[in-house]
């Protein structure tokens, strides 16, 4: 039984077709009901719909991604349980449809954070980046974050005026939207937004936030035992505090903290080699070892820092991590499962023909397919390999 190869689609508006998707190889679909409001309840009819078109292309359901976390429930504000009861009606709705396995991130008011999302590489492809010094310029020139300069290495704070003074208007306004932009199918925040979310997580904090996502999870606990819903949280993307913003996902002792504040089997992880990757601080194959038996989602990609900890999303098997040994203790990890390990090529550059096409940032189909290529054979290769050692 091998992993579940799985691929994301943003629904009918995606550039990239669930006939695309059957033809890169997948199996599965990761989807989400992107058309609903944040907060609002999922209704079946709809959840019935989206199923309806992905299995009439040959394909399964395998994994939502995401039933978004309402910053009410994050901040755990006065209209929290309204919230939650929303979200507990929305999981009840997808188990009775069939579909158990629900990735969420509990990342405040930002989802991933980038500068770029087309930094060209020597081979003429594009890729995703997080540059410092451009994170930096937006947080004390644009954003103007009280204290903001104290987070920041000398060697980017060095960098800071020179690079605000030599960026065109459009180029600091390209920077800004690219930073608010959120998940690409449902809009970014505002600028106001961020300042007064900023204020709110300030008094929060880290530990605050943490005990905001034991709440959230021991609210829904009930419903996630009654109907067999596996829950997987996707780290931070970065792994680190950024903007003043806690984290609280970002690192082996953040998982290992969150398995024991909610030791059930419904609480797992959406493993991002990606997200955690882009820290140095991240030894990825012991994190897998601290927490792999509450893994039961996958995200590959790869990603290449340089001393700074500026990073840029690599190709899949070419990277700081080590997709081998993530590959063969996931194969490992499958083995002892009664059900399959889904897994996706995170993010995939821009690349031949997709270069002159509009598609989701990091969601273009051939980069895609060309991961989930690679990451196919690294599979099947430690697969037979491993059954050989057997005998």
């Amino acid at each position: 039984m091998g992993l579940i190869q799985t691929w994301r689609w943003y629904g009918p508006n995606d550039p990239v077709s669930l006939k695309d998707i059957k033809q890169a190889g997948a199996a599965g679909v990761v989807s989400a009901l992107h058309q609903i409001p944040h907060g609002d309840e999922w209704p079946r009819a709809l959840i019935l719909e989206r199923k309806r078109q992905i299995e009439e292309a040959g394909l399964k359901w395998s994994v939502v991604e995401s039933v978004p976390v309402h910053e009410a429930i994050k901040t755990r504000n006065e209209h929290c349980e309204f919230y939650l009861e929303n979200y507990r009606k929305t999981l009840r709705n997808l188990s009775a449809c069939g579909i158990k396995t629900v990735c969420y991130n509990f990342m405040p008011v930002l989802d991933w954070t980038r500068t770029a999302l087309a930094w060209p590489l020597e081979n003429g492809a594009k890729a995703l980046y997080l540059d410092w010094v451009d994170l930096a310029v937006f947080d004390i020139k644009v954003l103007k974050r009280s204290g903001a300069s104290a987070f920041y290495q000398t060697e980017i704070l060095e960098q800071v005026e020179e690079r605000y003074a030599n960026m065109a208007p459009e180029k600091l306004d390209e920077l800004t939207e690219v930073i608010l932009m959120g998940v690409p199918t449902e809009g970014g925040v505002t600028l106001g937004n961020l300042q007064e979310s900023i204020k709110i997580y300030k008094g929060i904090g880290k530990q605050g936030l943490q005990e905001n996502l034991v709440y959230f999870l021991s609210s829904i606990a009930g419903v996630c035992e009654e109907e067999g819903i596996q829950m997987t949280i996707h780290p931070d993307d970065p792994p680190f505090a950024i903007l003043g913003l806690p984290r609280i996902a970002s690192s082996k002792e953040d998982l290992e903290y969150i398995l024991r504040a909610v030791d059930k089997p419904f609480n797992g992880f959406c493993f991002c080699t990606g997200s955690l990757g882009a820290g140095s601080h991240n030894d990825l194959p012991k994190i897998l070892d601290a927490v792999g038996g509450r893994v039961y989602f996958a995200h590959l990609r790869n990603v290449k820092k340089d001393r700074l900890g500026n990073f840029y999303e690599s190709d899949h098997l070419d990277g700081d991590v080590d997709m081998y040994a993530i590959m063969r203790k996931l194969v490992e990890l499958n083995a002892k499962r009664e059900l399959p390990i889904p897994f996706r090529p995170d993010h995939g550059h821009q690349m031949l023909d997709d270069l002159n096409k509009v598609t989701n940032p990091g969601y273009s189909a051939i980069g895609r397919l060309k991961g989930l290529a690679e990451l196919r054979g690294l599979e099947l290769g430690i697969s037979r390999t491993l059954m050989i050692q057997e005998y």
